[in-house]
C-alpha cells in the first residue's frame, strides 16, 4: 500500500513544529553524533499529480546543537560548515515519484555555497487536525559540498530524519 498524501495545495512548514536530526559517525566510525538543525522557513506544494508538487525548506546552518558546545562551534565554524559564511542550508525539490511504499522528492540541497543532486524519502505523509505532516529520511556526503575537513574525526555521510508539520496557507 503506497503512503496517502495530503490534499492538494500550497502548505507553510511549521519552524516550531518541525525538526532535522542530523547523524553522523565521529572518531574513526567507532561513535554517533546526533544533533539538529532548526528550520528558517519552508513551503511545500502538493500537486494533483505528485510528479508535479514541489518543496522548498531552509535551515539555520548556524542552529547545528548537539548537546557540546564545543563540538557545536567546531561543526558551525569555518572548519566544517562555516555558517558565517554560508548561513543557509536549502533544498528544492521539484518533483515527486513513488517508490514502493514511499514517496520520494528529487531535487538539490545547497550548502557550503554548492549545490548537488539530493533526493528526500517521504516514509510518512499524513493530514492530522487541519495540518499536513511528513516523516522523511535523506542521505547526504559532505564531501560533495567541498565540506572535507576532519576526514576521520567526522564522518564523510550524514543521514538525515525530518518530522516536519506543515499547514495550508
Amino acid at each position: 500500500m503506497t503512503q496517502p498524501i495530503p490534499q492538494p495545495g500550497t502548505y507553510a512548514l511549521d519552524p516550531e513544529r518541525t525538526t532535522i536530526r542530523a547523524d553522523v559517525k565521529a572518531m574513526f566510525g567507532l561513535s554517533t553524533v546526533h544533533g539538529t538543525f532548526r528550520l528558517k522557513d519552508g513551503e511545500v506544494t502538493i500537486a494533483g499529480d505528485p510528479a508535479g508538487s514541489r518543496v522548498q525548506a531552509v535551515i539555520d546552518a548556524g542552529s547545528f546543537a548537539s548537546g557540546n558546545q564545543k563540538r557545536d562551534s567546531d561543526v558551525t565554524s569555518a572548519r566544517l560548515l562555516d555558517a558565517k559564511e554560508y548561513p543557509q542550508i536549502s533544498f528544492d525539490g521539484t518533483g515527486v515519484r513513488q517508490d514502493g511504499q514511499d514517496w520520494v522528492v528529487s531535487g538539490s540541497v545547497t550548502a557550503h555555497g554548492t549545490s548537488v543532486p539530493a533526493e528526500v524519502r517521504v516514509t510518512e505523509a499524513r493530514s492530522d487536525d487541519g495540518t499536513a505532516r511528513f516523516r522523511a529520511t535523506a542521505r547526504l556526503d559532505r564531501t560533495s559540498f567541498g565540506v572535507t575537513n576532519q576526514k576521520g574525526v567526522v564522518g564523510r555521510t550524514v543521514n538525515l530524519v525530518i518530522e516536519a508539520v506543515a499547514r495550508p496557507t
